[in-house]
């Protein structure tokens, strides 16, 4: 993973695209918590017998119950699953940031009429506790890993919120920092923006991304046309390619 992008351009001029609904990732879209999970798979790897970078190497973007599935089955479940991580905001919630413009968009979004998700890999748990402990807007639909068999890259999670936001067959928007979270939104019919936040842009265009900006602050909610319910989303910044 790398958020350091030396000699990537992102000058390309603003686009504006509407589109019936948002649905964005948590973690390293809205709330980098890089470290905090760091230092939580690092304690978990201690229990696991593991070396925890041999997990960290895979377990972004991909639900914890799918990684201990891996290492330890006995713990594969969401009573385990759901605890271990609802203590992860309140035990390392100083280690997490707001990714760059997230509020704002979150703010703008709560503040409307639009229609929008987050769909995570984590738990309801976990999901809550970093919206709470960052006091960021929360939506009335979440997505959580919970709700679906398969995690990402598999698009279980993302139909599911465009069914629950009745946007089954239209084309919705994404926004997501991970590889497997990018494949999962195209794969369920949406188009995706992709977050140079936590991955190298090659892997975000080798996902499908169809656009790449560095952060939320280049994302913006324009307005929404009372009549089609269609929110006009403008697009700063991104990257020529």
């Amino acid at each position: 993973m790398s958020s350091e992008q030396p000699h990537a351009a992102f000058t390309a001029a603003m686009e504006t695209h509407s589109f019936p609904g948002i649905l964005l990732d948590l973690d390293g879209t809205i709330v980098n918590s890089t470290d905090a999970i760091v230092k939580h798979w690092h304690e978990l790897a201690k229990e696991l017998g593991v070396d925890p970078n041999v997990i960290l190497a895979s377990s972004h973007g991909r639900r914890s119950i799918d990684t201990l599935q891996m290492y330890d089955p006995s713990k594969a479940n969401w009573q385990y699953v759901s605890h271990v991580e609802g203590l992860i905001p309140q035990q390392y919630g100083r280690d997490a940031v707001e990714i760059p413009g997230a509020k704002d968009l979150l703010a703008s979004l709560e503040a409307s009429a639009a229609r929008w998700a987050i769909v995570t890999s984590g738990t309801l748990a976990l999901a809550t506790g970093w919206l709470d402990v960052m006091k960021l807007s929360r939506p009335n639909l979440l997505v959580t890993a919970e709700d679906v068999t398969k995690g990402k890259p598999d698009p279980e999670c993302y139909r599911l919120g465009k069914d629950r936001l009745d946007l089954t067959d239209q084309t919705a928007l994404v926004v997501e920092d991970s590889p497997a979270g990018v494949r999962a939104g195209s794969q369920a019919g949406c188009k995706v923006i992709g977050l140079a936040t936590t991955h190298d842009i090659a892997q975000l265009k080798s996902a499908g991304a169809d656009w790449i900006v560095q952060d939320l602050s280049s994302v913006r909610l324009a307005g929404i046309d009372q009549a089609s319910g269609q929110m006009r989303i403008e697009i700063r910044n991104s990257l020529r390619y």
